[in-house]
């Protein structure tokens, strides 16, 4: 009984580990969000700049961002998703053009999965 009750606890801690790994870190997020600054704004309330503001992002619908016009394809997109999330933003990150093959975004991506995760802990904290 004992060996059960360890066994469980190790899996306990470990799933929360993963779990945690994956959640991504806000203030490492803001640091890798400089990237995406000269292009997009994350303050309430802000103007959209050569991209579409990104408060409140998280689990807001795709290209619905007001006055900010999209390009045809991140409008299609939109249709067949629905709303951001922590999986379609995943791969938006790692190579927008990947997703939306004729985005207007410009950005090549980001390979670090860490840095994803970030961003999108970060995203996530501005405005959720």
């Amino acid at each position: 009984m004992l060996k059960f009750f360890i066994k469980s606890i190790s899996v306990i801690f470990l799933l929360s580990y993963v779990h945690s790994a994956q959640a991504g870190d806000a203030a490492a997020g803001k640091k890798v969000f400089n990237k995406c600054k000269a292009c997009h704004g994350i303050d309430e309330g802000g103007k959209n700049k050569l991209g579409p503001n990104l408060w409140n992002i998280v689990g807001s619908p795709i290209a619905a961002k007001e006055g900010y016009k999209y390009s045809k394809g991140m409008v299609a997109y939109a249709g067949e998703a629905g709303n951001w999330n922590d999986e379609n933003l995943d791969i938006w990150l790692k190579k927008p053009k990947d997703l939306v093959r004729k985005t207007k975004m410009i950005f090549p991506g980001l390979k670090k999965e860490a840095d994803r995760e970030n961003i999108i802990a970060y995203l996530k904290a501005n405005g959720q």
